[in-house]
């Protein structure tokens, strides 16, 4: 948790913001932003006398070079040939388009970038800034960690029905297994540090009001990281580059970093799979390995280099990703609607991160804030859900509804395995084991199913855990008297699985240019889904995915309409369902929706839809990136990393 010194630090302005754009001003795309300096100062004799970029003082005779502008305003060599080479060629003092800039003389290579200063590829990434040593701080964090000690995760156990008479045998008998991360107590001794690698579109589409609230919303992410996080950057249009390397998210570091971000310009085409594959290597090349490894990719166009295809064509988009990512989930962002929604959602799928479709670019901040929100909360590493047979006669595993999660029956049908990864604090994961249940012969009352172990490792100490639920019986009388129990919440996942099968089938109905068909499907399922039992209870997530199939069905009134949002939108529900995670797909238009709806969530484009598996950390993330946007175009001082407002 950063200390109130940094804070006062931060109020001071040491590390800003860029400035948020109006999208609508005629200005907008000839304005520029600068990490250290939002405003252009007029000239003074004092700005000749200090470097504007590392604020030491110029000496001439003291073994630095200078380098004095064409505006005449003086820098460090060193700095400005830092600066420039990130693609910044105005003057951080007033403003001036510089025409003649440093150069590298022994670099002959044309830029990547179409920027006028390159520098020559590095052969390897492992220079990441690994964590000041601070034994005092660490035994203090273990000793918080000790006396906050609880269990991390819960495990319950629901069977569709409390009772099942003898003489029945079931074939599809359905089993909820329940689990629950722990409480975010909003400190940063209790979840696993991040190693964010932030993959940023910087093509030519991204000119303009786009890339100022893109890298406002990186700024906002770098703000919001903590003291033992570290991040690094790359950018990719035609190529790719690592803009700035894996470091330690100190005060010094956020500076740094934003000056790497702001200093970006927009050009050339887009090429995803290089993007990926330095972050990649920036991930593969690490000397500390300790921290939890992430990527978020951000793209608003479609990869124009790997390969060229038409819509009729079958694709394997996972040939994009690089074999070192199998074990990196990539937050993708697809930005407006040219982008390729198919492969960004693929990407997510196979690195099991999630798909967010950003239909229009002001709530690209809010996008960020919901993940990063979530990202600084994990409780639960590598976890493994093991489930057992306990009745020994005829009861077998027949299925198990994962989602996205990959799931493994044994062949005697007697065991089952779900991988299910990280959790965030708050997170909830829900799945349906499918059991053949047989007649019962015997004179017993009741029958126990099954058992479920959950093995993690704890995030703080490192350190295997294994967490054991209590065996699930049901009653097994010679008849029923019609008082057994029903599970409202084994109906409610089916509801789930229903609504994302839905939206499947409508999606490939849509993209065969049936968009009439692929909206029937849609209503069917909304009729199907009110005359279920929790939706007549007035379940949450009942109302949730109602809304969710009515935004859907507005998305496909056309062809145009589900080609430029209605494709993206189905995709990023899809995600989100089957990884049981929020994902961002803002709909500022959906009837019957409105701020006095349940769950309504207002954001600066309109409003959004309600977020079903939105945790506490998610929520109070998106709600600071609102509040700043809504009181000032300036930063107020964040909070610590992953603290409460």
């Amino acid at each position: 948790m950063e200390n109130s010194n940094d804070a006062m630090k931060l109020n001071e302005g040491l590390i800003n913001l860029p400035r948020i754009l109006n999208p609508s001003s005629t200005d907008a795309s000839r304005s520029s932003v600068d990490a250290t300096h939002p405003s252009a100062p007029p000239p003074s004799s004092s700005s000749k006398n200090e470097c504007a970029i590392c604020l030491d003082e110029i000496m001439k005779g003291v073994g630095k070079a200078i380098f004095t502008a064409e505006c005449s305003h003086t820098f460090h060599f060193d700095c400005i040939t830092t600066n420039v080479k990130h693609g910044n060629r105005i003057c951080p003092l007033c403003r001036t388009q510089w025409k003649q800039v440093p150069s590298f003389l022994d670099n002959p290579r044309p830029s990547r970038f179409l920027i006028p200063v390159t520098v020559p590829d590095q052969m390897g990434f492992e220079d990441d800034e690994l964590l000041p040593h601070r034994e005092e701080e660490e035994e203090a964090h273990q000793q918080a960690h000790d006396d906050q000690r609880r269990e991390s995760l819960e495990i319950k156990l629901l069977p569709q029905v409390s009772a099942v008479a003898k003489p029945v045998a079931l074939c599809d008998f359905a089993v909820l297994v329940h689990l629950k991360a722990g409480d975010d107590d909003s400190t940063t001794s209790t979840r696993a540090p991040l190693d964010l690698v932030a993959v940023l579109d910087v093509s030519g589409s991204m000119a303009g009001p786009k890339m100022e609230l893109l890298k406002n919303a990186v700024g906002f992410v770098i703000q919001n990281l903590g003291e033992t996080d570290r991040l690094s950057v790359v950018a990719f249009s035609s190529d790719a580059r690592r803009l700035f390397p894996l470091k330690v998210m100190s005060l010094a570091g956020k500076r740094e970093a934003i000056q790497a971000v702001n200093s970006v310009v927009a050009g050339g085409g887009t090429n995803i799979a290089e993007g990926l594959k330095i972050g990649a290597r920036v991930v593969a090349d690490r000397r500390l390995r300790s921290h939890v490894p992430v990527m978020m990719l951000l793209s608003d166009g479609q990869d124009g280099f790997v390969y060229s295809h038409s819509r009729s064509e079958v694709l394997d988009y996972e040939y994009l990703l690089p074999s070192s990512t199998s074990q990196v989930p990539i937050h993708t962002f697809g930005f407006g609607s040219d982008h390729d929604a198919e492969l960004m959602h693929a990407i997510s799928r196979v690195s099991s991160g999630t798909f967010s479709f950003i239909e229009t670019e002001t709530v690209i901040r809010d996008a960020f804030a919901q993940c990063i929100g979530g990202l600084l909360s994990v409780v639960v590493l590598e976890q493994v859900v093991e489930i057992e047979c306990v009745h020994e006669e005829g009861l077998i595993i027949s299925s198990v509804k994962s989602g996205s999660y990959r799931n493994s029956v044994s062949s005697d049908g007697r065991s089952a395995r779900i991988n299910v990864g990280d959790m965030y604090a708050e997170e909830e994961r829900d799945f349906l084991v499918v059991l053949e249940i047989p007649c019962c012969q015997n004179s017993s009352e009741s029958m126990s199913l099954l058992k479920v172990r959950c093995v993690y490792k704890d995030p703080i100490r490192r350190e295997i855990v294994r967490v054991e639920s209590g065996e699930l019986t049901i009653q097994r009388p010679n008849m029923l008297t019609g008082e057994e129990m029903v599970s409202i919440e084994v109906d409610r996942q089916r509801n789930r699985f229903l609504v994302s099968q839905a939206i499947s089938e409508a999606k490939v109905l849509a993209d065969g240019g049936d968009v009439s068909a692929a909206a029937e499907v849609l209503r069917k399922c909304e009729r199907d889904l009110s005359e279920t039992l929790s939706a007549r209870s007035g379940d949450s997530l009942c109302e949730s995915l109602n809304l969710e199939l009515r935004a859907l069905q507005e998305k496909m009134t056309s062809e145009r309409m589900y080609q430029t949002s209605g494709r993206a939108y189905a995709l990023s529900s899809m995600s989100s369902h089957s990884a049981q995670r929020a994902t961002a797909r803002y709909s500022p238009t959906v009837s019957g929706y409105s701020p006095t709806t349940p769950g309504y969530s207002p954001g600066p484009a309109g409003y959004s839809m309600p977020q079903a598996y939105q945790t506490s950390a998610m929520a109070r993330m998106v709600t600071r990136s609102q509040e700043l946007g809504i009181q000032s175009p300036k930063p107020s001082s964040p909070t610590a990393p992953g603290g409460r407002t």
